[in-house]
């Protein structure tokens, strides 16, 4: 082990350590082609240059800020290229960006149907019999009906 440590590269144990990735996920990660394939030592043992644990680190906050494995894998690709402009880059974070925030405003839209739905139940029928109940009579309106009515619930 010293040797390696000597060497600076790195068993997949240690990467995963280092990067917070369980060991599965770095053999994932390879296997996609967005980090380079292993070494094989002589022992049979496969080991990773040190550059793969900062290549591991940025997929590893592109995943976490939700973006594709083909979005990462462009990242990934941009990181390593002089002769890319970042413009790409902020392209990719713009395009993300205006996707969270579609998802948001969707979610926020969602959040207030459920709370009218909720409200409606605790006004109307909380107690009562569950067939009655409702949010379930407000789930069972058509979409359209629902959008169009100005109310959630039964």
């Amino acid at each position: 082990m010293n040797n390696l440590q000597n060497s600076g590269q790195l068993n997949i144990g240690a990467l995963a350590q280092r990067t917070g990735f369980n060991v599965s996920a770095i053999r994932y990660y390879e296997e996609v082609g967005l980090i380079p394939e292993a070494m094989c030592r002589p022992n049979g043992h496969r080991v990773y240059s040190p550059d793969v644990q900062e290549v591991l680190t940025l997929v590893k906050h592109c995943r976490d800020f939700g973006f594709s494995i083909e979005e990462t894998r462009t990242m990934v690709s941009l990181s390593t290229s002089n002769d890319r402009d970042c413009a790409e880059t902020r392209e990719i974070a713009q395009t993300h960006l205006n996707t969270v925030r579609f998802k948001l405003a969707k979610l926020q839209n969602l959040e207030r149907s459920l709370s009218k739905f909720v409200q409606a139940c605790t006004d109307q029928c909380v107690g009562g019999p569950a067939p009655k109940c409702s949010i379930l009579k407000g789930l069972s309106v058509a979409d359209s009906k629902l959008a169009t009515s100005g109310r959630c619930c039964g």
